[in-house]
């Protein structure tokens, strides 16, 4: 959980980068972030003495396709919509990622946790309707930004499938190499859009995207490793806690503001967050005590 904690943290770093590259086109920005987590993803694996193609090589493709197919869907919307409004509509992500575990990696939501989910969904649709400012009211109601919305909604549910496949890897495959193959294949495929849209970087620029692969580098380690290591249904609404930083960083770097229904959204989104973790974590400690010695006996 500490790990996913951090993880949000690191990806809120990489949100604003990416905000303050909106001149640059959203797939030039994932070649470059790529190409920082290649090489970083290769040179870890080399230092490890880890085979960086790994072993279950479908499972790692169909992680690193879904992941890039989610990335592109994110910086599309995150670049056209207001920051708060493109991290609320990814933080659906959670709720889909363990909805579908249900199915893909056999881990059942419990009833008390769909009450859970339901309260931070709640408080996320509040965050996306609480944008009372001029500049904020312009994007969403733009034609064209409905389309960015729903393409933030295609992202969250990829996202899922792709967070699905890091739990499946559980203990197969080293979690750098999981995040290896995130740049491995979104870096072809970018590079070839990048000869029909392509503007050069400048000044700022290049610090800007160096930044943003080195966010998003460690950000991936952090949530990898968290979802190998514990269950879906308790990290993944973990991440709805970038919402905060989402406000904040468009505040201060952006000037969006945001009024009531947003932060009484935030209340919600942080209730569910809280009361899934202490109620995963009550089970998790009761299923951990031993049963009594009659009763084993018996």
């Amino acid at each position: 959980m500490r790990l996913m904690l951090l993880s949000t943290v690191l990806f809120a770093g990489m949100n604003a980068c990416v905000k303050q590259l909106h001149h640059l086109p959203a797939l030039e920005i994932i070649f470059f972030r790529s190409l920082f987590s290649i090489v970083a993803s290769y040179a870890a694996l080399r230092r490890l003495g880890v085979a960086p193609f790994g072993h279950n090589r479908a499972l790692l493709i169909s992680r690193g396709s879904t992941g890039a197919l989610a990335l592109m869907c994110y910086f599309a919307s995150l670049q056209h919509l207001p920051l708060a409004t493109a991290v609320t509509v990814q933080y659906l992500a959670p709720i889909c990622t363990a909805v579908l575990g249900i199915w893909l990696v056999r881990e059942p939501v419990r009833p008390w946790q769909w009450l859970f989910f339901g309260l931070s969904f709640g408080g996320v649709l509040l965050v996306g309707h609480g944008s009372p400012t001029a500049a904020g009211r312009a994007a969403v109601a733009a034609g064209s930004n409905w389309l960015y919305l729903a393409v933030g909604v295609l992202s969250a549910v990829i996202s899922g499938l792709s967070y699905n496949a890091i739990r499946t890897l559980r203990g197969r495959e080293h979690p750098v190499v999981i995040v290896f193959y995130l740049p491995l294949i979104s870096l072809p495929l970018t590079a070839v859009a990048c000869l029909f849209q392509w503007r050069t970087p400048q000044g700022l620029d290049w610090l800007w995207l160096l930044a943003c692969g080195a966010f998003t580098q460690a950000a991936q380690v952090a949530m990898t490793r968290a979802y190998q290591l514990e269950r879906l249904g308790r990290v993944a609404p973990l991440n709805y806690l970038g919402i905060l930083y989402a406000l904040a960083l468009g505040y201060l770097l952006f000037g969006e503001s945001f009024g009531s229904l947003a932060y009484a959204g935030i209340g919600l989104v942080l209730a569910g967050v809280g009361l899934n973790a202490w109620y995963t974590g009550r089970r998790s400690a009761a299923a951990a005590v031993p049963a009594p010695a009659a009763e084993v006996a018996a």
